[in-house]
């Protein structure tokens, strides 16, 4: 043991030797950094301090060459203020409005027209798309992709009935579509409870034309579908007018006169209101008289008319009795006077 510890004491006393022999610039404290007192950190005697910043060789050559541009101008510090805490702004996506309206000025002050096409939905192009390919397989739809039948009044006169959507596609392209009510029905077999979906669905153009259809099915999405093409095959003409004896407007925002549907329970009555009355009457109704383009109407209901079935075809019904009574060319409407007489005459 005496040994071990003599060899160790021989060993510290050489380290010891050795760091006492090593200049006094190498040595460095704990965290590895040079002495202050160094002679490196010393200034030199005689020679100027050199500044902190520095110019690169490149940067120098290129104001040797450009003395114009090598000077810096001084920047003003709410733009550094403004850069340093906004950045760069994200780029807008779309286009403005105000670009586009300052693109159809510039149009206009060359003497130029905009040919860019309008965008279409999804709905519209398949639309489209869909009567581009349709091979008509009745008489009427024959007519109405000749272009011998022009309007859906002429289609509805017609001796055959519509048995093809196509027809009201092309006729109608403006045609929005609602559904009024979604439901579950359930029928028992031997095997347990079958469920399935049931919908009301209408559509109408606002503008005097309406149809309402009902289907069911396993799913909702292709119920729907079916519904929706069903109120387009059950399509009707509304009579519009302004028959309430508190207007003289002579304009088409209500119906002629009163008008009277039933199914089942569901009775419903329609009467004329003057301009600015609005529709008074139930939500699903409501929804259904927009779809024909009145705006002002009085309605009355009996019955059950929580079932959405019964009621709307009820007010479907009633807004067909509007056609009942022929009435004469501009009656109650803006056309002359003159011909008015001489059609009551």
């Amino acid at each position: 043991m005496t040994e071990e510890i003599k060899k160790k004491e021989e060993h510290n006393q050489i380290k010891k030797a050795q760091v006492e022999e090593k200049p006094r610039g190498e040595e460095k404290k704990d965290n590895g950094k040079p002495a202050p007192d160094t002679e490196k950190n010393k200034p030199s005697e005689g020679k100027p301090e050199k500044p902190e910043t520095q110019e690169s060789p490149d940067k120098s050559r290129q104001a040797d060459k450009n003395p114009k541009q090598g000077v810096s101008e001084p920047k003003d510090e709410s733009e550094d203020k403004k850069t340093g805490s906004e950045g760069k702004k994200p780029e807008p996506k779309g286009k403005d409005k105000k670009d586009e309206g300052s693109r159809e000025k510039t149009l206009k002050s060359r003497g130029r027209v905009d040919r860019r096409r309008p965008r279409r939905s999804r709905s519209e192009q398949r639309r489209e798309d869909h009567l581009e390919s349709w091979i008509p397989k009745t008489r009427l739809g024959q007519l109405v992709a000749s272009d011998q039948i022009n309007s859906m009044h002429e289609a509805l006169k017609y001796r055959h009935p519509i048995k093809e959507v196509e027809i009201v596609d092309k006729l109608l392209p403006e045609l929005t579509e609602k559904v009024l009510d979604l439901g579950r029905v359930q029928r028992t077999t031997d095997s347990g409870r079958r469920m399935r979906f049931r919908v009301v669905a209408a559509v109408g153009n606002q503008n005097g034309f309406v149809g309402i259809g009902v289907a069911k099915g396993k799913d909702a999405g292709p119920t729907i579908r079916k519904a929706i093409k069903k109120a387009k095959l059950n399509i009707i003409e509304v009579k519009r007018g302004c028959g309430s004896w508190e207007c003289v407007c002579k304009q088409k925002h209500s119906i002629p006169y009163a008008v009277h549907g039933k199914v089942g329970s569901v009775d419903v009555v329609l009467k004329p209101a003057p301009r600015g009355t609005g529709l008074v009457c139930g939500e699903l109704s409501k929804q259904i008289i927009s779809l024909a383009g009145i705006q002002d109407v009085w309605a009355s209901t009996e019955g059950h008319t929580r079932s959405a079935i019964n009621f709307a075809k009820a007010v479907n019904n009633s807004l067909y009795n509007t056609n009942e009574m022929r009435l004469p060319e501009g009656y109650r409407s803006n056309e002359s006077e003159a011909e008015v007489s001489e059609a009551d005459v």
